[in-house]
């Protein structure tokens, strides 16, 4: 028997869909970093990829990049203040070397990843399909939106309060990673002291295939080996030579004030651009 007077409630359209999907994203993310906005709309343009807008007809301007610009002032200013008082006795240059690697996409890509920044990124279809989650152009660029969103929604205390947290917590670890150092750098500044020349590195082998390849490469003054060092490419078996350097050098003098320097930090690597699909 039909009853037509009992209302039937119709299934929610695509849209109403996407919207909920949005809402969802944003509370999940309050929950995660313990942020309660006071404008959501702020907080979804921070998440929002142009990719996303460029595939549901939305307007550019609300993508996340105008709020890109902004964070990335936000985060320089907490991130200098933090050096600046962290590293009292540092001169201007050595600051700038530590702010340039603390801030550097490739560092700011990988504290994204590890928050889990990229489950809540708006993206397109195609772009989330072709791994833009795990992207780390489009991460580096999220992280520094939500800063700038936390600036204009909850201010400067609380935006330091997230830097802190997601990346200034581990800035010692960043900063003395034997990866970020730059042994060459302060190779080259010993021997042109000593020698008043400059190193010479040679690759001794490759092996392995091209997409994992091993490369041997030596370091040497006027033909006197000075170290060895491996890597996945040239640059960081060269790094790893000129580390190797160093160690056996101070062993040799351990009174050298250049030798006896920590080296300064070098610029993480800039993340592959994203398509924008």
């Amino acid at each position: 028997m039909r009853f037509p007077w009992i209302w039937r409630r119709k299934p929610p359209s695509e849209k109403q869909v996407k919207q909920q999907a949005i809402r969802d994203a944003l509370s999940a993310f309050e929950r995660r970093t313990g942020i309660r906005f006071g404008d959501r709309g702020i907080l979804e343009q921070a998440l929002t990829h142009r990719s996303f807008l460029g595939s549901n007809g939305g307007d550019p301007n609300r993508s996340n990049e105008r709020l890109e610009f902004l964070g990335d002032s936000v985060l320089e200013l907490i991130v200098i203040e933090h050096l600046y008082r962290s590293f009292p006795l540092d001169r201007e240059g050595e600051l700038t070397k530590k702010k340039s690697l603390l801030v550097s996409k490739g560092v700011l890509a990988t504290r994204a990843e590890q928050m889990g920044l990229g489950e809540f990124v708006l993206l397109s279809d195609s772009e989330r399909d072709s791994g833009g989650a795990e992207r780390a152009s489009i991460l580096a660029d999220s992280f520094e939106a939500v800063v700038g969103a936390i600036y204009l929604d909850r201010g400067i205390r609380r935006a330091r309060r997230f830097v802190e947290t997601h990346l200034l917590a581990t800035a010692t670890t960043i900063l003395e990673d034997r990866a970020h150092l730059n042994f060459k750098s302060l190779l080259q500044e010993y021997v042109q002291a000593k020698h008043k020349t400059h190193p010479r590195y040679r690759v001794v082998s490759e092996i392995g295939p091209d997409h994992m390849k091993l490369f041997t490469v030596d370091v040497s003054v006027r033909g006197s080996l000075l170290g060895k060092g491996q890597g996945r490419n040239k640059k960081e078996a060269e790094q790893n030579a000129a580390g190797d350097a160093l160690e056996r050098l101070r062993l040799e003098d351990r009174t050298d004030p250049i030798l006896n320097r920590n080296p300064d930090p070098q610029p993480a690597p800039p993340p592959e651009e994203d398509a924008g699909s």
